[in-house]
């Protein structure tokens, strides 16, 4: 029973966020998400697509097995296999990025490794990180400040981009980043669409940065349940009318055996 539907189902399901809590009050809510979608009712984005992209060492994994290009990444329980890694790449002069595994927004973000010139090592993992070490090799900004790209996709396509422009390494909005508009270009689209493709995702928020030049993309994150503020004030596009239409005009009708609304 939901709260509002009596004993009825909802037509469709838009999912805008999964409340934190405990980890057996987050299952219980993906857990209902899931039903949702065994008893028909669409759900966008479903939640084995909130999964893929929430999990970011199975986002890595995913996005590497199917050839789009993303920086190569670690996911280790071991403390000292992990220091020993960031040991290796800070001797090949490289950096790592030290991420909380379901972190968001850019928060806890740690580089290790060879950072300006100097040895930084692994912290203790316990804490943020969960005794776990999701380390993705650091990509360094191309200009100063430094900047990347949030594309959004909806059904499929993708249809806006913003620049997200810092003086920090991070570049979300919510560390600080300017939002800037950016030009969809056709590298744009094509590595967000297959991103979002490969994770099965309605909409979502690709983060695309440069490597050496604008010519060559690494995707950094795919965002399932991605804020889009920062996004709309930079573009004249409507975003919430297209992921409302998408999911009226594309999966309910799916939903309904292909009738489309008039």
């Amino acid at each position: 029973m939901i709260p509002g539907f009596g004993t009825e189902l909802p037509e469709a399901v838009l999912v805008r966020g999964i409340a934190g809590g405990s980890f057996e009050q987050v299952t219980k809510r993906l857990g209902v998400l899931h039903a949702l979608r065994e008893l028909g009712v669409p759900v966008y984005n479903d939640a084995r697509a909130i999964e893929r992209s929430v999990d970011k060492s199975m986002t890595s994994l995913l996005l590497h097995a199917a050839g789009v290009p993303t920086p190569p990444t670690w996911a280790m329980e071991s403390a000292a296999q992990a220091q020993r890694l960031v040991m290796r790449e800070s001797a090949a002069g490289r950096a790592l990025v030290l991420k909380p595994l379901f972190g968001s927004q850019g928060k806890g973000l740690r580089l290790v490794g060879c950072v300006d010139g100097v040895h930084v090592p692994l912290p203790a993992l316990d804490g943020a990180f969960g005794s776990l070490a999701y380390l993705q090799r650091f990509v360094a900004p191309i200009s100063s400040p430094g900047f990347d790209w949030r594309v959004l996709v909806i059904g499929g396509r993708a249809v806006t981009a913003m620049k997200r422009v810092s003086k920090h390494w991070v570049h979300n909005v919510k560390q600080g980043a300017r939002c800037e508009p950016a030009m969809l270009t056709p590298a744009l689209r094509k590595i967000a669409e297959a991103a979002a493709h490969t994770l099965a995702m309605d909409y979502a928020g690709i983060d695309v940065i440069p490597e050496g030049d604008e010519a060559t993309l690494r995707v950094l994150e795919v965002n399932g349940v991605a804020a889009r503020q920062g996004l709309q004030r930079v573009t004249p596009f409507n975003i919430a009318r297209a992921i409302v239409d998408d999911l009226l005009d594309r999966r309910l009708p799916q939903a309904r055996g292909g009738v489309r609304r008039a």
